[in-house]
């Protein structure tokens, strides 16, 4: 009994531990929204330069990503309505942004709703990361 006991003890802390050394990159996440478009757009290749102006302008409202993100993301925004500080969106400036699959996912939902009043897309997704991860640090 004891022995079985062990064992799923050393079973479960290896799931925990698994779970800790899978942390995702920002490379990780580019990819994945590379392949998703392409299921849609199979010629599509992420864009740094279609991500700067997506996070820079607006969308038909009154807000861009940059309006509390900043147009530099390699420094602290504020949230326009809160006055919350935010902590750099580049991944050079902010080794934990794009580090895990619900957070990332959390974020992009309620920003892409806030900014464009629904969903973006995984081509949208992929150039603004393209474009944060070739921002200077």
């Amino acid at each position: 009994m004891r022995n079985h006991s062990l064992q799923m003890l050393l079973g479960a802390a290896a799931l925990i531990a698994s779970g800790f050394a899978s942390a995702e990159t920002p490379a990780d996440f580019l990819a994945r929204y590379e392949t998703e478009a392409r299921q849609s757009s199979p010629s599509f290749s992420a864009s740094a330069e279609r991500g700067e102006k997506f996070f820079t302008n607006t969308h038909g409202g009154e807000w861009s990503c940059s309006t509390c993100h900043t147009k530099n993301p390699t420094v602290r925004g504020k949230h326009a309505s809160t006055g919350k500080a935010i902590e750099p969106m580049a991944p050079g400036a902010n080794p934990e942004r794009f580090a895990s699959t619900r957070s990332v996912e959390k974020w992009f939902g309620r920003n892409c709703k806030d900014v464009l009043g629904r969903t973006c897309t995984p081509g949208e997704k992929a150039d603004v990361v393209a474009w944060l991860m070739i921002s200077p640090r």
